[in-house]
């Protein structure tokens, strides 16, 4: 009798930013961005709109990208990401975890220039891009499923 097949495992990533906040999907082994959520004044409801992806898409677990300057120093930003990371762990059941995502804008920048896109077009889709490159990159470090 065969293995009873594992369950394909559903991932959110996350790159949180002070006027965006970048959404990528994971599949199994493979990330692709998704959506950008423009932030509001309301903290709750942007993470309730993250909450509902969270349903909707029946994640596993959530990946927030965490800034960690050059250095390995924790500034503004990585506590920014973390408290967004505290806050969403309590409004899911689904593990939130944290992952470095050093150079991870700067990654998908890079590959919007090289793909012809002008910089209003860069601006539009960098931070779900950003964060498909942050969760495939927390997904390769887990090496084959």
């Amino acid at each position: 009798m065969s293995e009873p097949r594992r369950p394909v495992l559903r991932t959110l990533g996350i790159d949180p930013g002070s006027k965006r906040i970048g959404l990528a999907l994971g599949v199994g082994a493979v990330a692709s961005p998704h959506r950008v959520v423009t932030r509001t004044r309301d903290l709750e409801g942007d993470l309730r709109s993250i909450v509902a992806d969270i349903a909707e898409f029946e994640i596993d677990i959530v990946v927030v990208g965490l800034p960690i300057s050059l250095d390995g120093r924790h500034g503004a930003a990585a506590r920014a990401a973390t408290e967004l990371a505290d806050r969403l762990a309590r409004l899911t059941s689904v593990p939130v975890e944290m992952h470095d995502e050093r150079l991870t804008t700067v990654t998908a920048e890079r590959s919007l220039a090289e793909a012809g896109l002008d910089s209003r077009r860069r601006r539009e889709v960098v931070d779900k891009v950003a964060a498909a490159v942050m969760l495939q990159a927390w997904l390769d470090s887990r090496g084959p499923s």
